[in-house]
């Protein structure tokens, strides 16, 4: 007697079908049959670009003051600075990738490692460092999770290449959260 129902593989072939539709819907361009110049459409694109900018320089923001509280930790404890360093260097990276594209000849902005934009004062110093070493580390652990939220929550709206950036940037730095609660559980009090 034959199985009624839905199967495993009817399963996958229906899925599969939705997404090549939903790929392919995609792949359409929208602005070319209706004027894609006009001033709605440039209106939007204005917008968007507005918005990713925001959103980058946010993101550089962040990460420079997630920067200077890593060197406050690494001075107040440095017995925490070799765990920190190749960590420090990856937002210090991050920072470089989210800073906002310049034109042409315009004149560089920010500092050496972050990127960060050179816009009013510059960033209000992180609070003091925790005396211990692992409270340190815990309040490091803990920023970088506030950061990994604040990215993944940024993506709802960002284009599509910001997006993927964000996506990246917030996956590094749940990682990071995840290795410093190890350094701090390995540290010595």
């Amino acid at each position: 007697m034959r199985r009624t129902g839905t199967t495993r593989r009817g399963a996958l072939t229906a899925t599969g079908a939705l997404a090549l539709g939903a790929v392919l819907t995609g792949c359409g361009s929208g602005g070319e049959e209706t004027g894609g110049g006009g001033p709605a459409h440039s209106g939007a694109r204005a917008a968007a670009e507005k918005t990713e900018r925001t959103l980058r320089e946010t993101a550089v923001r962040d990460g420079a003051l997630l920067l200077a509280r890593y060197d406050r930790v690494a001075e107040a404890h440095p017995v925490t600075a070799a765990g920190l360093a190749p960590l420090r260097a990856a937002v210090a990276e991050h920072g470089k990738a989210l800073a906002p594209p310049r034109a042409k000849g315009a004149p560089k902005k920010g500092g050496t490692d972050g990127g960060a934009p050179a816009k009013g004062a510059p960033f209000p110093a992180p609070g003091p460092v925790p005396a211990a070493p692992k409270a340190a580390l815990r309040e490091l652990a803990a920023a970088e999770r506030r950061r990994a939220d604040a990215h993944a929550e940024a993506l709802l709206t960002a284009g599509p290449e910001l997006a993927r950036l964000l996506a990246s940037v917030a996956a590094a730095a749940a990682a990071h959260a995840y290795l410093l609660t190890g350094l701090a559980e390995e540290t010595p009090a």
